[in-house]
């Protein structure tokens, strides 16, 4: 039966060495040294080997987050490398014209005079007006052309340059239409002096009678040789009371004559020396 005693030390016997026992086994327990135990090395701080001691969720939480930790650290610093380096950058480089400056005037202090902000602004409004002027070298014609037969009619569109817009009208001179349409191209002529405008009778060109009863007045329009419009019966898209700028816009919307509404002021006819100048 358990005691009081056994209760407190525990049940199990084996557990509990008595006083007597430990009177008999001193000299043995005095003979015998117990091991010493060696000093575990202390466990470092904040260092993630990537792994933990526990294995729970808990040690798995703790793992990401002391790896994000560092992932963030790392980060930090590399964006400060950055700036630094961008600090560096700023305050050594040099635009090309500062080196070339210096580089003149080593080699010629006056030629130093030429580089400066007004000269180089001069210089470029220069070479723009001389491109510009290059590329508006056209053909001009500036006027309505009327054409006697078929064979000026054909000469006029195989003989013309290629990028050459010629538009030509075939107009009845008893039709009042056709002698409003011809009055709107003589207008045409001086704002598209670089398109060939050119008329002719529906006697002369050769068409059909029913033609010249039901297709006048007729629009053709053709370019390096090739019809690239062709409108017949205008009236019925213009109306019997069409001025210039309904002409113009049909002709605007159909790609045949620019915008000139569209075109920059720096382009327009007069010159665009004069016009640099002025600003």
């Amino acid at each position: 039966m358990a005691t009081l005693e056994d209760k407190i030390l525990g049940e199990k016997l084996h557990n509990y060495c008595s006083s007597s026992e430990d009177e008999d086994s001193g000299d043995e327990s005095q003979d015998k040294k117990a091991p010493v135990e060696e000093p575990k090395s202390p466990v470092e701080v904040n260092k993630w080997e990537g792994s933990s001691t526990n294995t729970g969720p808990k040690g798995v939480i703790e793992d990401w987050r002391r790896f994000k930790q560092l992932q963030n650290e790392k980060r930090v610093e590399s964006e400060k490398e950055r700036i630094e380096l961008a600090k560096k950058l700023t305050m050594t480089v040099r635009t090309a014209l500062d080196e070339e400056k210096e580089q003149a005037a080593l080699q010629d202090p006056d030629l130093v005079e030429l580089l400066n902000d007004n000269f180089l602004l001069d210089y470029q409004k220069q070479r723009i007006a001389e491109m510009l002027e290059q590329t508006n070298i056209q053909k001009k014609f500036g006027q309505l052309l009327l054409l006697r037969n078929k064979k000026e009619f054909l000469d006029a569109i195989d003989n013309e340059e290629k990028n050459v817009t010629i538009i030509v009208h075939i107009y009845d001179e008893l039709v009042e239409v056709c002698r409003i349409m011809n009055q709107c191209l003589k207008e045409l002529c001086k704002t598209y002096d670089t398109v060939k405008f050119a008329a002719i009778a529906a006697s002369e060109a050769g068409v059909s009678r029913e033609f010249k009863i039901d297709g006048v007045p007729a629009l053709l329009v053709y370019k390096a040789g090739n019809v690239i419009g062709n409108f017949v019966k205008l009236s019925d898209d213009l109306g019997r009371n069409f001025q210039v700028e309904d002409v113009q816009n049909f002709l605007v919307e159909h790609g045949l004559l620019e915008d000139k509404s569209l075109t920059p002021k720096l382009v327009k006819s007069g010159s665009v020396a004069d016009q640099f100048d002025s600003d």
